[in-house]
């Protein structure tokens, strides 16, 4: 039996050089780290097994050709409670197959501490696609790209100022070795010749081989990337889109491998949303027609996504081409199954074609998750006790969130003003340093915002000794491509007029453990900001219906912020920049008898009381739990 590996490879072709130098020390490195902890991998039943047969171009299990028809699903953006419901609704579309990222900053958010339960049980996730059917193309990075944070890599790794990531860097190899070990045995029951379901896996980015093994690279169709992301010996598979001429992007595959299976091992059904993009989607008969070419060429393809789910908590990633832009909470994709794992016309159409190739299981597709409207919610202003425990580090100049062990969420930076500034001064980021957005207050009375590579002046006024607080939040870090090293926070001085701003408190803030233990309290009627704009928490209390069903919060009216549902972060809403306007609340998370506390979180303004006029302009303010996106 030989396990397939993958490895993807990036598009630094200025690199190449470096690639396969990188190459060589991992392949050495893996082949001793495998000898010592994955040793007994080697050893498999001659009754099962997975290979490539170059004469006759395809994949062979168990000693005949096989074909996969995969699909993308991503456990880290699913609630553990719907993984069965998610899959076997892939499997009843015919697919065989499923192709699975792990992210390590997702298992390893601090370091040398691993967490494989709950919603981050892997080996659950893989006994379920088992009893369902599905066999597995493992992807456990240490990169993973997948618009997931950071690209999957952990941000406590940049506490290493100089660290080169994605690298033969010890900085780097070190931990990713540890991580691999870590993972490695806890795949070794699920591999194939063992009785599991993993027919291949991919290790992403330049990193590492098993022994004895076939190695694969995936790169995109362009020669540029195939050129600098394949090595002799490795064997070499393509991902391209529905933009793409199929015999084109084969043709260039063969270029580079003349024999074996044909493999798309990203098929895209969709796309991603940034905010302030239009939302991304792809058409279904372009999807289909397109899947059916390749199958009757024989080749093995992976959809990505399958169903995409949503980007919980903190999880989403960044781009950073000409500028920096954030990936949306929901990660739906305009993938078959939707953000809430209902089947699509998309699906439909593609098992249309699957039955063409392949005999698919007999029996009606599931339905999707029941929907109900709970309707208006009202919520108070309060106040959170004890967001930053620790209390405040203490610094002549600013710190950055990883210097400080903040790795998600927000920081309050705190100084005074050096003097008067009775006409609107500008506030300054000299260096592009505000990563990514910055609210400002002088004593407590909101001045307006600062933002990564679109706004870095501001005007504020005040008097020599007035407290200047500057809430800075990350919107998620660079997962894909030269800016991965993305630090968070204030990255450089600020200057005010003509003066640096120096003696600051930095406080890290705790808010997802104050909302999940309910560390509230009212706010005062009398407060500076009563209503005014800036940050402000409110809280509210949706009573029991009987019910825990899925639904949607409808953010009218609210700016940009954060959302929490019975202590759970279900990530960011801006229906003011879009495309995304309600954020998904799956069932699982609300109770059915006992009352449901939700927090959000607004960072800028309530908008006119769009969704509810007979609220007025009272510090209660409404919002909407609908059944639908």
């Amino acid at each position: 039996m030989l396990v397939l590996l993958l490895v993807y490879a990036g598009s630094f072709a200025g690199l190449c050089w470096f690639f396969c130098w990188f190459m060589l020390v991992l392949c050495w490195f893996m082949l001793v780290l495998l000898l010592v902890y994955a040793g007994p991998l080697l050893v498999y039943a001659d009754s099962r097994s997975f290979s490539i047969d170059y004469k006759n171009n395809c994949f062979q299990k168990d000693g005949k050709p096989f074909q996969y028809i995969s699909g993308s699903i991503h456990y880290s953006r699913i609630p553990r409670e719907y993984w069965k419901d998610r899959l076997l609704k892939m499997y009843m579309t015919g697919l065989n197959a499923i192709q699975v990222y792990v992210p390590w900053n997702f298992h390893e958010t601090v370091q040398g501490v691993f967490n494989f339960a709950g919603d981050r049980d892997l080996e659950y996730f893989l006994n379920l696609a088992n009893q369902t059917g599905l066999l597995v193309i493992l992807r456990p990075g240490p990169y993973i790209c997948a618009e997931w944070e950071m690209g999957g890599l952990p941000a406590w790794l940049l506490q290493k100022p100089n660290i080169i990531l994605r690298s033969a860097d010890t900085e780097y190899l070190k931990p990713a070795s540890d991580w691999l070990a870590m993972l490695l045995t806890k795949m070794k029951p699920w591999l194939y010749q063992n009785g599991g379901n993993i027919i291949s896996v991919q290790v992403e980015n330049e990193y590492g081989s098993y022994f004895d093994v076939i190695l694969f690279t995936t790169d995109g169709n362009t020669d540029k990337e195939m050129i600098c992301g394949t090595l002799e010996g490795l064997y070499a598979t393509i991902d391209f889109g529905t933009d793409t001429n199929i015999t084109a992007a084969f043709i260039r595959q063969r270029r580079f491998e003349p024999k074996g299976p044909l493999v798309n091992s990203e098929f895209y059904t969709g796309w991603l949303d940034h905010w302030g993009d239009k939302h991304a989607s792809v058409d279904t008969v372009k999807v289909s027609k397109m899947l059916g070419e390749m199958l009757s060429m024989g080749a093995s393809v992976n959809m990505y996504m399958f169903e995409g789910g949503t980007n919980f908590g903190y999880w989403n990633g960044a781009d950073h081409d000409t500028r920096f832009r954030s990936v949306v909470t929901s990660y739906d994709y305009n993938a078959p199954l939707s953000e809430a794992g209902d089947p699509t016309d998309k699906l439909l159409a593609i098992r249309d074609v699957i039955k063409n190739f392949r005999d698919i299981p007999v029996g009606p597709m599931p339905p999707a998750t029941p929907k109900f409207a709970y309707g208006f919610v009202t919520l108070q202003k309060v106040l959170l006790d004890t967001l930053s425990p620790q209390g405040p580090v203490r610094s002549q100049y600013p710190l950055t969130f990883e210097e400080i062990k903040q790795y998600y969420g927000f920081m309050l930076y705190r100084t005074t003003l050096p003097r008067n500034v009775p006409e609107p001064t500008p506030l300054i980021s000299p260096l592009n340093g505000i990563h990514d957005r910055a609210y400002v207050s002088v004593n407590g009375v909101f001045q307006g915002l600062m933002e990564r590579d679109t706004a870095l002046v501001m005007n504020v006024t005040g008097q020599q000794g007035d407290q200047l607080d500057i809430l800075v939040e990350n919107m998620g870090r660079v997962n894909f491509g030269s800016y991965i090293n993305d630090n968070k926070g204030l990255l450089g001085n600020l200057i005010l007029g003509n003066d640096v701003l120096t003696d600051w408190s930095i406080y890290p803030l705790d808010i997802d453990t104050a909302v999940a233990n309910g560390w509230l309290q009212a706010a005062d009627s009398g407060s500076a900001m009563e209503a005014g704009d800036g940050p402000m928490i409110y809280s509210g209390t949706l009573k029991s219906t009987g019910l825990a069903w899925d639904t949607f919060v409808k953010l009218n009216g609210w700016t940009k912020g954060q959302v929490w549902v019975n202590g759970v972060n279900l990530g960011r809403y801006w229906p003011q920049r879009g495309p995304q306007q309600t954020l998904y609340v799956p069932g699982p998370f609300l109770s059915a008898t006992q009352p449901n506390n939700i927090t959000v979180l607004e960072l800028e303004r309530i908008m006119s009381n769009e969704i509810c006029p007979q609220y007025g302009t009272t510090p209660s303010r409404p919002l909407m739990l609908c059944g639908r996106m």
